[in-house]
């Protein structure tokens, strides 16, 4: 004998003592399913026969079950359940949760139960079990008026023996069905634009009047998100091509409010035949009756939603809020068909809708329709594709996964709309300002990302200190999609005179199986991250903010980088023409793109560090030790024996000489736009793709062929490629940093040619940078040549900050990734985030 539950339910077990609930719930049900009394009783006393403890065992127990129905889990209530009222708190608790109330009732024979206490270790008085008895007897004919949807009843131990539990998905459960699907707004009986929509996706329809067939393409599977009918010319034609389609399997369809409103005026309901109702009832009165009868039967069928695709794909028609995804209920079906409102009538005389979307942070993508817009708008993994059609707009299909947006247009306004089809939706004065960060949203003390094996880890301290940059400093956070990580230099060098030297960074990738390696010029600037567009709309359409021009250019810490705004747009206009003589935009298919460049000269964003702090130092130290050689040579003069002393502080004054001439080098004056060099070197996203598949040669090549459309603003970085088992090229390309170094550059950052290299332990660093001996003398000091200063410096420790540069690294290319996927914004911010809070670790700033 069967007894079919659905997956999501609450099972309250009901009889008396001694009625075989416990033995039957250990056979049928895993041991973690079932919450007994008895065990709840023992948890809080130790004795699971201590009746003064129930009600703190039933609390608690509660408490548990709510745990488990709010994570959807099959929950099973293992006491004897006999009085109305203590079921009465299981049913809300179900409801509460929307999980499905379900009883098992074990009406054995008063005689049988007193058999099986009879055996017990711990008996139970018999009037107790007569007592309950007399309760189960009450409680029968009342089960399904208290809300129980399922009820299944034994009165014979043999009986229970036999029965088997068969556990049913429920009807908008349907994960196993991955698609791909095409996925249609409201239709609102816009059959011709319906049929054009389908041929333009790949479905043949074969119209014979009283029957139609539709062949969809190979694999595929359309799915309707209600609202058929109504407003439109042929709402007849719709249903008559959708039902066909659902028939055959082509097809999946959820209701809609007008659909749902046709089936109550169909059963004899009393509703406001208005809002195009009146015109569908017109056109159904030329059908014949059994064809009215068959409508009514199919929209009688449609369920609430559908969760697909293992879970990534929910559908529903007016959206699906994450906690009711998957479940049943009233409220869940009443949420599908009309959102949720305010209570509140705006000034066209419709309900002020509350945009469920603005919150959302579910995992899976939600597709719906219910309220027209001009276009098609994504957020937070959920997109609207009720693009008006009836209303002179569009017809819209998502192809999923491929997340192609397909329409056809509207060959007529076939009603005006109550509200203009221009007008935002009246929503609640309750929304956030989407130009903020939702501090919930970003403080996480962990963030998975597709590069490391483990999560990384964010302390309490370190998001504090992120919080505090982040809300006073950053940019406009739309823009905030992708924050560069910090970079671990080489190892220390034993190479007389030197602390780095690339010896070392080829090392670190021979001896971790590297063969290639490209060494890229440093430039000694500001690190900043550029995103262009090709239009100014762009940065409105895809980045959603409104007059930014042709883009931003930000700091590694989420600053705008120029405080004149028009200096920043004339960069990167000149940017844009220059990508655009390069014919990127439509070689890559985009129009945006986001790079990581440095951008000089050094002066420019670091003016009041260098007078601070280096041009300080070294007007005091020039000064100084002047005046102390001088002393020290007219004591040398004298025969007062100060020649190793004077040759000491000279050889000081040297030292500040070549300090005060390393940060000269990369500062100079900005009269006009070309005096700035912007210098790419990555280029990072584009629209649908994020370049970690292609080796840095191929980007060195692409942002070259972008630097020489504008060789007075955009400079291309110069670099070598190198076999590390190849000595002539090591010994060659050690010789290109020699020169390069001598001559007042900062160094180079060695690369390993693909963009992420991994080994069997895992990633590796994505790249060392190798500084030359002059530019350190900005880091360490005028003096750290002196040998016992090198000596004592080759004892720092990198370990931590090749720590940090990974983490980093891996935090920056997820945020990336996930805006090129239209994950919700919060998402990719969590990540900007996590770049920020590591910045505070207690990493030596030198390295």
């Amino acid at each position: 004998m069967q007894w079919k539950i659905p997956e999501c339910a609450l099972v309250v077990l009901i009889g008396a003592s001694g009625s075989g609930k416990s033995t039957f719930a250990r056979r049928v049900f895993k041991e973690t399913e079932v919450l007994s009394s008895d065990f709840f009783r023992a948890m809080v006393s130790d004795d699971e026969g201590d009746q003064s403890a129930s009600s703190a065992a039933f609390e608690l127990l509660h408490q548990v079950a709510a745990k488990r129905l709010e994570r959807k889990r099959l929950t099973v209530i293992d006491a004897t359940n006999v009085q109305a009222d203590g079921r009465k708190e299981l049913i809300a608790l179900a409801k509460r949760y929307h999980m499905i109330p379900v009883a098992f009732v074990m009406n054995m024979a008063e005689s049988v139960c007193h058999e099986h206490n009879a055996m017990r270790e711990r008996k139970l008085p018999s009037h107790v079990i007569k007592r309950q008895h007399q309760a189960l007897k009450r409680s029968l004919r009342n089960l399904k008026k208290e809300g129980f949807r399922y009820i299944y009843k034994a009165q014979e131990p043999e009986e229970l023996m036999q029965v088997e539990i068969v556990r049913e998905r429920l009807w908008v459960d349907k994960r196993d069905e991955t698609g791909p699907f095409d996925i249609i707004g409201d239709v609102h009986g816009c059959y011709a634009e319906l049929v054009e929509l389908l041929t333009q996706l790949g479905y043949r329809v074969v119209d014979k009047g009283d029957k139609v067939h539709v062949e969809p393409p190979v694999g595929r599977k359309a799915i309707f998100l209600g609202d058929l009918v109504d407003r439109g010319p042929d709402s007849p034609s719709v249903l008559r091509l959708v039902m066909s389609m659902v028939e055959s399997g082509a097809a999946l369809c959820v209701p809609g409010n007008h659909d749902v409103k046709l089936l109550k005026k169909l059963d004899g309901r009393n509703v406001q035949v208005k809002h195009g109702l009146e015109v569908t009832l017109a056109q159904l009165d030329k059908e014949p009756p059994e064809w009215i009868e068959e409508v009514r039967n199919f929209l009688r069928g449609l369920v609430s939603h559908y969760v697909l695709d293992e879970g990534r794909l929910v559908v529903a028609h007016a959206g699906m809020k994450e906690e009711y995804q998957g479940r049943a209920s009233g409220v869940i079906r009443d949420f599908a068909l009309y959102g949720e409102t305010t209570g509140e009538i705006d000034a066209f005389g419709l309900p002020v809708r509350l945009n469920w979307a603005e919150s959302y942070r579910g995992s899976a993508t939600v597709v719906y329709g219910h309220t027209p817009i001009p276009e098609p708008t994504w957020l937070n993994r959920t997109l609207n594709i009720d693009t008006g059609c009836v209303f002179g707009g569009k017809l819209t299909a998502l192809r999923y996964p491929e997340n192609e947006l397909v329409s056809v247009a509207a060959k007529q306004v076939y009603a005006e709309p109550v509200r203009p089809l221009e007008a935002s939706p009246a929503v609640s004065n309750s929304h956030r300002d989407e130009t903020r960060i939702d501090v919930q949203d970003v403080l996480t003390d962990r963030i998975q990302t597709r590069l490391l094996r483990r999560p990384v880890h964010i302390r309490k301290e370190q998001s504090a200190a992120a919080l505090e940059t982040m809300s006073r400093f950053a940019i406009d956070p739309k823009w905030l999609i992708y924050l560069p990580p910090t970079m671990s230099p080489s190892e220390t060098s034993e190479q007389p005179g030197y602390l780095e030297h690339p010896e070392e960074a080829f090392g670190y990738y021979a001896q971790r199986g590297v063969k290639q390696v490209i060494c890229e010029e440093k430039h000694m600037g500001s690190r900043a991250v550029v995103i262009v567009c090709r239009d100014k709309e762009t940065a409105l359409n895809r980045f959603d903010v409104a007059d930014a021009g042709w883009g931003v250019v930000y700091t590694r810490t989420g600053r705008r980088f120029f405080e004149d705004a028009s200096v920043e747009q004339a960069i990167l206009e000149r940017l844009q023409q220059a990508i655009t003589r390069a014919g990127l935009w439509d070689e890559l298919q985009t129009d945006w793109m986001c790079l990581d460049c440095e951008l000089m000269p050094w002066s420019a964003k670091a003016q009041e560090l260098i007078r601070q702090q280096y041009a300080l130092v070294g007007a005091a130290s020039r000064q100084a030790l002047a005046g102390a050689v001088s002393l020290l040579k007219q004591a040398a003069a004298a025969g007062r024996g100060v020649e190793e002393l004077l040759s000491r502080f000279q050889e000081k004054q040297e030292n500040s000489r070549e300090f005060v001439a390393a940060y000269r080098r990369y500062s100079w004056r900005v009269n006009d736009l070309n005096d700035y060099k912007l210098a790419p070197f990555h280029l990072l996203a584009t629209e649908g793709r994020v370049y970690t598949d292609r080796d840095h040669l191929w980007h060195m090549e692409t942002i070259g062929r972008i630097c020489r459309e504008d060789t007075g603003i955009l400079m291309a970085t110069r670099y070598l490629v190198v076999n590390v088992e190849n000595s002539d090229e090591v010994e060659a390309a050690t010789a290109w940093w020699l020169e390069m170094t001598e001559s007042g550059g900062e160094g180079m950052v060695v690369k390993p040619l693909s963009f992420i290299a991994a080994n069997g332990k895992g990633l590796l660093q994505p790249a060392v940078k190798c500084r030359g001996r002059e530019y350190l003398r900005l880091i360490y000091g005028p003096d750290y040549t002196e040998e016992a200063n090198l000596t004592r410096l080759r004892n720092r420790g990198l370990k931590q900050k090749r720590s940090l540069a990974l983490r980093e690294f891996a935090l920056g290319l997820e945020g990336l990734m996930r805006f090129v996927d239209r994950e919700p914004l919060h998402r990719v911010h969590a990540c900007a985030f996590g770049v920020m809070a590591l910045e505070s670790e207690p990493v030596d700033p030198r390295l």
